[in-house]
């Protein structure tokens, strides 16, 4: 049983777009300099896929014996969990994070046997490829055609203390892949047309290299604007029951797009005051195009609109507020103030973008 007096190990994930970039042979170069620094370190279990380099990397290196267990007949091999927890070492290296282990072992998913390691007080390092990962199981069968059955939830790589990408070109990834480093030759060819195409390995390395970008802006963040910078822009569209906001909402939809940016939008209601059916058709409008743009639409109820707008921004992390002309009398400008003043004075890392916008008709939501 795990020591419950002992501190939560600490997690380290070596993460890649595809087999064979180089995951388990980065993670095992990383361990064995530890080992030269006098780190217990020990191997709970490696993949090799009988790549001899990588092979190398594992000689002198204490490896606790995987359990044998018999199903349907064969002699298989398991992480074996409660000795790696006797054993006690410091750092543990634990390959293929989202395998399914046999259907009598203990735990179902090998990620299961690694929080138990990590609840024992002993530090984890672990390989894992981008599309294994739950959230991006439809977006991965999109690029690459292919429904991968084992998957690892979102939550196990946003908990990591660690997370590295283990990164190729595409290029470099076929070259290995020609040269039998990661199947064997008689699987090179149907690899080459199916999986492994260079537009998918494309698409899967940007989503390999975005997902750890947003994992260490959603760590880095505090609950403070001060001295924080996000990777990715965040674009908050602010709008309104005027029809021009249809414009700023396609505005703001191209300013994510061109700045690959994630966008946001924002509609505050006042509480004291219904809409009319036409009103409530514009905004339902605005919320099916933010859908259509692949957007979050954010619904707010307050009578303080500039407050609720500062509030939204620095909870969002938001780095440009696209907004319209302000429709205010001087006289009500002289005593509360300017939206875009206070704006830019709560908000001064965050870019404003003040849009003269005319209505147009096809724009109304009255427009047949």
């Amino acid at each position: 049983m795990a020591n419950l007096s002992s501190p939560r190990g600490k997690h380290k994930i070596f993460i890649g777009m595809a087999p064979g970039v180089g995951k388990t042979y980065r993670m095992l170069e990383e361990a064995r300099q530890l080992k030269q620094e006098g780190f217990d370190v020990v191997i709970g279990i490696v993949e090799t896929h009988g790549r001899e380099d990588t092979r190398q990397k594992t000689l002198g290196l204490e490896q606790i014996p995987p359990q044998e267990v018999i199903w349907q007949g064969r002699s298989l091999k398991e992480l074996d969990t409660d000795g790696i927890i006797a054993r006690r070492p410091q750092l543990v290296l634990i390959d293929e994070l989202a395998h399914t282990n046999i259907p009598t072992s203990e735990r179902e998913k090998r990620y299961q046997d690694v929080e138990a390691v990590l609840s024992a007080g002993i530090d984890v390092y672990s390989t894992l490829n981008i599309q294994h990962l739950e959230s991006l199981n439809d977006l991965v069968h999109k690029i690459a055609g292919v429904v991968v059955r084992e998957r690892v939830p979102d939550r196990v790589l946003d908990e990591a203390d660690a997370v590295v990408v283990v990164d190729v070109t595409p290029e470099t990834l076929q070259e290995r892949l020609k040269e039998g480093k990661i199947y064997v030759p008689s699987k090179v060819d149907q690899a080459l047309q199916n999986f492994f195409k260079r537009q998918n390995l494309v698409a899967l390395r940007e989503l390999a290299l975005r997902e750890v970008a947003d994992n260490i802006e959603e760590n880095s963040w505090d609950g403070h604007t001060q001295n924080y910078c996000t990777i990715h822009e965040r674009i908050l569209v602010c709008i309104s029951t005027y029809p021009n906001s249809i414009q700023l909402l396609r505005r703001g939809a191209r300013l994510a797009g061109q700045m690959n940016g994630r966008l946001f939008v924002l509609f505050v209601s006042n509480p004291q005051r219904f809409l009319t059916k036409t009103e409530a058709l514009h905004i339902e409008t605005c919320q099916r195009l933010t859908q259509e743009f692949e957007g979050e639409f954010i619904r707010r109820e307050s009578e303080e609109v500039v407050k609720e707008i500062l509030t939204v921004a620095m909870s969002y992390r938001i780095t440009q507020v696209v907004l319209g002309e302000t429709r205010r009398s001087r006289w009500h400008l002289w005593f509360r103030g300017s939206i875009v003043q206070r704006l830019m004075h709560a908000l001064p890392s965050v870019d404003l973008h003040i849009i003269a916008t005319t209505p147009l008709s096809s724009d109304r939501p009255d427009n047949p």
